[in-house]
């Protein structure tokens, strides 16, 4: 296989764009199909497709930042907790809920479907980087909240594996430490 130094040199480099200096415009329709297409070419054992993807543009996001909000107050969770919650949705022009949607399978075992899940919110983060976006995977306390969940229509066994927010990022992006990857290898050789 060719070496192909161009995409070695984005992964070393790639960094994530806070939500919070992401603004409009947003990847529109074509732009983001093809981002999702490319999200989608992860590891996926016996073609489950475990995941699926809930698009919120500009105004839904608001109306889920909203929603947060009077959630976050009736959960009485911190005031900065909640803030940063709101802050995060209404700002941004674009966020695809990557959710995680199990399939029942004698062959495949859920954790298998839980790692394609998150491969695929990596995959669409590299993907709107690569493309010339700024992006970010977040979770956080909405991610997991049953009201979240049904105002995003998830249902059974479905959970948010991560919101991916997509948008134009005008400042590069803090540097921050980096692992000491030789700490973390174990070489077996026999």
């Amino acid at each position: 296989m060719p070496d192909s130094p161009t995409v070695m040199e984005f992964l070393l480099a790639r960094r994530s764009r806070p939500a919070k200096l992401l603004r409009a415009p947003a990847p529109d329709g074509a732009q983001l199909v093809r981002l999702l297409t490319a999200a989608a070419r992860v590891p996926d054992h016996g073609k489950l497709e475990p995941w699926r993807f809930v698009v919120l543009h500009g105004a839904a996001c608001a109306r889920l930042a909203r929603d947060l909000d009077t959630r976050a107050a009736e959960l009485g969770l911190d005031p900065e907790k909640r803030a940063k919650a709101v802050a995060a949705f209404s700002g941004s022009p674009l966020i695809v809920a990557v959710v995680a949607s199990p399939r029942a399978s004698e062959k495949i075992p859920e954790i298998e479907q839980t790692l394609s899940a998150g491969a695929v919110c990596l995959s669409l983060v590299n993907a709107a980087l690569a493309s010339g976006w700024g992006a970010c995977w977040l979770t956080g306390w909405a991610a997991s909240d049953s009201s979240v969940h049904v105002a995003l229509g998830l249902s059974g066994p479905e959970w948010i594996a991560g919101f991916i927010h997509i948008g134009t990022a005008d400042t590069p992006p803090p540097e921050r430490p980096r692992p000491d990857i030789a700490a973390l290898i174990t070489v077996l050789e026999s």
